[in-house]
């Protein structure tokens, strides 16, 4: 797999997590586990220098 094709599933992931976070209660334990892999996500695209700004609608 590529580079380009890593970071495509990446964002793609990270778009999915964030639909999936504003369906559920924060307060709920699923919403809890979401927000682990979103932080997780959100890491590894700004490491690999990907700005968040037009795609990062949760912001925490």
């Amino acid at each position: 797999m590529t580079e380009k094709e890593m970071l495509k599933i990446t964002v793609e992931e990270f778009d999915r997590i964030q639909d999936y976070m504003m369906s559920c209660e924060k307060d709920s334990e699923v919403y809890k586990k979401m927000k682990k892999r979103y932080a997780a996500l959100k890491v590894i695209l700004t490491a690999s220098g990907i700005n968040l700004t037009e795609i990062d609608y949760i912001k925490e």
